[in-house]
């Protein structure tokens, strides 16, 4: 972008580079010419990608609080314009420190908060893969059962029903 701006005003009229057949402009390039070289460059207008939030922890609060405590009255402004803080800064953390919390003081995290780990959830977990184990015996001794009848039907021995085996 800088590049461009140099070309842009080194590719302006001059009155030195006119020919002496040309009529002069309005003067306009010629004062944008001298007007740049005194300037520093174009800042370029890109803008960044996305502003961090600033975050501040606890003894830095509590550092800028005991400096504004120990300040004249006209030397805070100073301070929060040197620190690059707002009023509103010195006030929640005033706030925060009348409070007694010092852990009010520290950022806090920002997003969603996990629930709370359950304490019976390692116990749960042992006794839901125990749980699935035996329901996979109990459906391989089902077909064991079934294959056991149908042999039983197609050999004629006849098994015993639960009837005959109470009254023994």
């Amino acid at each position: 972008m800088k590049q461009k701006n140099r070309n842009a005003s080194e590719s302006i009229w001059d009155a030195s580079k006119r020919s002496e057949g040309e009529p002069e402009r309005s003067g306009e390039a010629s004062q944008i010419a001298i007007s740049r070289e005194g300037l520093p460059p174009v800042p370029d207008p890109e803008v960044p990608e996305k502003a961090h939030r600033r975050r501040f922890s606890a003894q830095y609060k509590l550092r800028i609080l005991k400096k504004t405590e120990a300040c004249e009255p006209g030397e805070v402004g100073a301070l929060l314009r040197r620190e690059g803080l707002y009023w509103s800064n010195l006030h929640t953390w005033r706030q925060q420190r009348e409070n007694g919390t010092l852990k009010g003081l520290a950022p806090k995290k920002r997003g969603p908060k996990r629930p709370p780990a359950n304490p019976l959830q390692p116990e749960m977990k042992k006794l839901e893969r125990e749980n699935r184990q035996l329901k996979r015996k109990l459906q391989r001794a089902e077909i064991m059962l079934d294959i056991q009848k149908k042999a039983s039907e197609l050999l004629g021995i006849p098994l015993a029903t639960l009837e005959e085996e109470e009254d023994d």
